[in-house]
């Protein structure tokens, strides 16, 4: 089974009014394990950083946005492979 990371989870509240992020850096490779709550990733909100936790157990099956990759709010920033 796998689980969506999401950008939609981790949206500061004070940033309703930005669509668009970027991936700043990855703290995970594709196929490394990762505990819940671990951060994955770091997104960049127009000036404010925001560290992504896992959302499972498992592993990191894929990184769907890349370093310095910019996505919308809801996207898919990648898939923890669990069980």
């Amino acid at each position: 089974m796998s689980t969506d990371v999401d950008s939609e989870s981790v949206w500061p509240a004070d940033a309703d009014d930005v669509d668009e992020a970027v991936v700043a850096n990855w703290f995970v490779r594709e196929g490394g394990a990762v505990d819940a709550g671990d951060t994955l990733c770091e997104i960049q909100i127009e000036k404010v950083s925001v560290d992504v936790p896992a959302p499972e157990s498992g592993t990191l099956a894929e990184r769907t946005v890349p370093e310095n990759g910019e996505f919308r709010r809801g996207d898919v920033l990648g898939r923890i492979e669990t069980g």
